[in-house]
């Protein structure tokens, strides 16, 4: 297994990496992994809907109510908003950290169905619930937590170091996807340090392939935002591997992780 010491060392002389082939790479490889991008996207959306249902149900009912009334009454808003338990809202917080966790996990999987893509392996759906374990949500669930207050924190300070921590952020779930027995300290540690190091290639790779996937996705009738919605992932993916790498796995422990 590879050590945070020896991950730190491969940062440090990793060889300047090319806009143009990380780019031209992603495409090759989402052409082989769109379908798996699309279920990511579905998972996601069926993990957040309780919440989404949870949170916008009783605001929706409060609307079609006053539309039947026939009038529109500002204050039902605002007592609306005034009623909200100090309960609600924490479980609001919670439940949005705690499903935060599960898509980072699907995340997680999802990279490691793209290294196998990309190596010729054979996947399958239960690939992208590989981290959705206890011993694992639980060390994701204290990373959401983490980002969430580095991301607040840089909002704080005038939303200017927003951008600067967005680049490590983005690398919190691959980092813990091909490293999942570091501690979250390690996590953070080679992301920022990757991050550092590559700063201006992954930032101008999350804005391009970005604004790529969402034009696209627009084109293809907005539907296709399911399936262009995950190629930002794979410019991190091509980064990562060309400055750090895979660690070689036998046969013997690949037995041992799936038996886990």
């Amino acid at each position: 297994m590879n050590s945070v010491d020896t991950l730190i060392e491969k940062i440090n002389g990793a060889k300047a990496l090319d806009f143009g082939d990380i780019f031209s790479n992603s495409i090759e490889l989402f052409k082989k992994t769109w379908l798996q991008g699309f279920l990511l996207q579905v998972f996601t959306v069926i993990v957040m809907l309780p919440l989404i249902i949870v949170l916008y149900i009783p605001l929706i009912g409060m609307i079609i109510a006053q539309q039947e009334s026939g009038y529109a009454n500002t204050e039902a808003f605002e007592s609306f908003f005034a009623g909200m338990s100090f309960l609600y809202v924490l479980f609001i917080i919670v439940g949005s950290l705690v499903l935060g966790a599960v898509s980072v996990a699907l995340n997680a999987g999802f990279y490691r169905i793209m290294k196998k893509l990309d190596h010729d392996e054979q996947v399958s759906t239960s690939d992208f619930f590989h981290f959705i374990k206890g011993k694992y949500l639980s060390k994701v669930f204290v990373l959401m937590l983490v980002s969430f207050g580095i991301a607040v924190l840089a909002t704080l300070l005038c939303y200017l170091p927003i951008f600067y921590v967005m680049v490590p952020l983005s690398l919190f779930a691959i980092v813990f996807a091909f490293n999942p027995d570091f501690s979250v300290g390690d996590i953070v540690k080679v992301s920022f340090k990757l991050g550092n190091k590559k700063w201006l290639l992954i930032f101008g790779l999350l804005i391009v392939s970005g604004l790529l996937a969402e034009i696209v996705g627009i084109l293809l009738c907005g539907i296709g935002l399911l399936f262009t919605a995950a190629f930002p992932y794979h410019p991190i993916y091509f980064v990562y591997k060309e400055s750090i790498g895979f660690e070689e796995t036998t046969a013997i422990e690949e037995i041992g992780t799936i038996t886990e």
